[in-house]
């Protein structure tokens, strides 16, 4: 069973309105371990999602094992992809979390096809393949095997110190295809973090995990997104935040401002009602107009921290992510121990 060892509170026959929908939902799960969450079990009829080509991502496809996130950000842009099952994008999507259990075995058959052109791929794009539940499910470790064994590049961006247990398997698929590592850390004043990101690892052990990640001899970028408006985005907190980024080993940082898209506004407004009810009116008007900060808003963001991360030696380098390395046919043990079966199991449990 997926969760062998744990006490069930409840497995469940019967879904919420949205998840009848599902076709391919095989169980939803309880368990004290993850106190007022649900785990929605289903099986994925597909694992790469195609990017539009009108896009300006530096990847052509993503991978999502979860949807929800018990990450919990408030201000999280994915929260609206959650009313798509008849789920609220507030604490539906903190609570309600969907698991694709055969994602690696389903994502092997997808890369086997003659049509598979080893376009890069990308995780974390929606919601964060590290969160907590990652420990229990161990989906990645099947997927990055995957990838690498059919010589497919591939990133990872995750506020999940869960990262570290993969570290040697990232480091060995590093040697074989180019896998590019990314943290988000944002806040870096605990108290806000904690109320913020409530589900979230602390900054501190974000920290932690990039310096593990660099110990791996793998880079690691930090993306310190969102700023936000009036809260981080001082010359203290700036300096603060670069200066321990940099003392981590971080390979280069990226930032942007708050962007508040449907879902994600209402639940990040009400979070800000309750914490910062001064900054209520300043919010509302700067997004009023669009999802995205004011244009000034932005240049003078840009103005502020980009002589920062100069001065730290932090700037993104310009990289190609389809560049893969030449594949060995040595030292590819743990690969070879997380690839998934060939075929999907019929059952799960």
């Amino acid at each position: 069973m997926r969760w062998s060892g744990q006490g069930l509170d409840s497995e469940q026959p019967d879904a919420l309105p949205g998840m009848a929908r599902l076709s391919n939902l095989v169980r939803t799960v309880s368990t004290p371990e993850f106190a007022g969450m649900r785990f929605h079990e289903v099986l994925a009829k597909s694992a790469l999602n195609k990017v539009p080509a009108s896009s300006e991502m530096p990847f052509s496809w993503t991978i999502n094992p979860y949807r929800g996130c018990s990450h919990a950000c408030t201000f999280c842009f994915a929260r609206n992809t959650h009313t798509n099952l008849d789920l609220d994008a507030g604490n539906d999507f903190d609570r309600e979390i969907i698991v694709k259990t055969n994602v690696a075995e389903i994502l092997a058959r997808e890369l086997s096809r003659a049509s598979w052109k080893h376009e890069p791929v990308a995780l974390g794009t929606n919601t964060d393949p590290y969160q907590r539940a990652e420990g229990r499910y161990r989906l990645m470790p099947g997927i990055i095997a995957t990838l690498a064994d059919s010589g497919t590049p591939f990133s990872i961006l995750t506020k999940g110190t869960l990262l570290r247990r993969d570290l040697p398997l990232l480091a060995e698929a590093n040697k074989h295809v180019v896998v590019d590592i990314a943290m988000t850390i944002a806040v870096h004043d605990d108290e806000l973090q904690k109320s913020v990101e409530p589900g979230a690892p602390a900054t501190r052990g974000r920290l932690d995990t990039v310096r593990a990640v660099r110990e791996s001899g793998l880079d690691c970028t930090v993306f310190m997104m969102p700023i936000l408006p009036y809260l981080t985005d001082s010359r203290d907190h700036l300096e603060r935040a670069l200066e321990q980024l940099s003392a981590a080993g971080a390979t280069s940082v990226m930032y942007s401002a708050l962007h508040l898209r449907q879902g994600a506004r209402q639940w990040f407004m009400q979070w800000l009602e309750s914490n910062h009810p001064e900054l209520v009116g300043t919010y509302s008007s700067m997004y009023s107009r669009s999802a995205y900060a004011p244009k000034e808003y932005r240049r003078w963001l840009a103005d502020k921290i980009r002589p920062i991360i100069r001065r730290h030696s932090l700037e993104r380098r310009s990289i190609d992510p389809a560049t893969s390395l030449p594949r060995s046919s040595r030292e590819r043990t743990l690969i070879a121990e997380e690839l998934p079966p060939s075929l999907v199991q019929a059952t799960l449990f």
